[in-house]
């Protein structure tokens, strides 16, 4: 028996499975999907479950289910390229014939004292969870702290403020507006909701240290009843610790294939790959769609044929559940359609993987 070990089942990790159970899969391959949660994680919406406008069974979507597939829970705590086992924190032990790598992304906190410690985070479900415990238990009139305008701070803001329009918001960006990656259109419009709706607005801002319940910008305390982190992401702790060359968000750097270049058995997906794309959704099923032929040549015992192009076909982001913006190629969007494109795109990717 060979095995087929996938760790974590995100975005590109489900992409891979999806593909690989087929008719073509060889009878002596097992494929065993490892994850923490027993059900994948709608993680680009988890900012919804924080401020509480979705329940959480509305960013689950259950496993597949298939007799060459195997599923394992658990806490992954060291991969051995070496010997080619996995290691998990109840002492279990995994070998593999060919490994994904695809456990996602971690806060980083840019070595700010106290920012790890008190801060909240919606990087994984369980972290989730007791940020919207956090974040509801703000008595009315209360301060939330937003750390980080990016994509990820200006969703959590706006559907926050339209969920709890009793509280006192505020984002704090070390750019010069939110949104910085975005065309200046987006950043005005969205900067512009913001205003329209209360929401405090700081830039070039510096998070010197954090303290329960303040942070400090540029040494000036900001008192805060609760403090939510989206000021950056690196690869996860397992991938940062493999003896692998990295880029500077401790991303392994692959080769064409996706590939380890040391270690051609190992694939990496996602947020743990380092790739000249921003990391999203769309890039991790992208590369899952490759790994897939990939790992298809590689059991035939063939040589890896071109992989399909990664087609990237644009951003889109919530201002609440009535407004949006968006990205597609050098279109940008802003009002009513781009939210309903999101909730459409939602909806399909839902239903398909259902």
């Amino acid at each position: 028996m060979k095995r087929l070990v996938i760790l974590g089942g995100g975005y590109g990790g489900l992409r891979i499975v999806e593909r690989m159970l087929t008719p073509e899969l060889p009878d002596d391959v097992f494929i065993t999907l490892v994850d923490r949660m027993p059900f994948h994680g709608l993680k680009t919406e988890y900012y919804a479950l924080a401020a509480g406008t979705e329940p959480e069974h509305n960013v689950r979507v259950a496993f597949p289910t298939d007799s060459r597939l195997t599923t394992k829970f658990g806490e992954v705590t060291k991969v051995d390229l070496e010997q080619q086992v996995v290691l998990f924190a109840n002492g279990d032990t995994l070998e593999y014939n060919w490994l994904v790598i695809g456990l996602g992304c971690e806060d980083r906190y840019h070595n700010i004292p106290g920012a790890e410690e008190f801060t909240h985070s919606i990087q994984t479900m369980n972290a989730t969870r007791c940020t919207y415990a956090a974040i509801n238990n703000v008595n009315p009139y209360g301060q939330v702290t937003v750390v980080g305008g990016g994509l990820s701070g200006v969703e959590i803001a706006s559907e926050l403020r339209e969920s709890r329009p009793d509280l006192n918001i505020r984002i704090l960006d070390r750019g010069e507006s939110i949104l910085s990656p975005f065309p200046k259109k987006l950043q005005q419009y969205a900067s512009q909701w913001f205003v329209e709706h209360e929401v405090q607005l700081i830039s070039h801002a510096q998070v010197d240290r954090v303290e329960k319940g303040v942070v400090y910008n540029h040494n000036q305390p900001l008192a805060s009843d609760a403090i939510v982190w989206t000021a950056g992401i690196q690869a996860n702790r397992i991938v940062r610790e493999l003896p692998v060359e990295q880029d500077g968000s401790g991303r392994a750097v692959v080769n064409q294939y996706n590939q380890l270049p040391d270690y051609r058995n190992v694939y990496v997906v996602g947020d743990c790959a380092s790739l000249p794309y921003a990391p999203s959704a769309q890039l991790a099923e992208g590369q899952g769609e490759q790994i897939a032929v990939a790992l298809k040549a590689e059991m035939k015992g063939i040589a890896i044929p071109a992989l399909p192009k990664i087609k990237l076909k644009g951003t889109l982001g919530s201002l609440g559940k009535k407004e949006g913006f968006g990205v597609m190629g050098k279109l940008s969007l802003v009002g009513q359609m781009p939210r309903v494109m999101k909730s459409g795109v939602l909806w399909m990717y839902k239903k398909h993987l259902g």
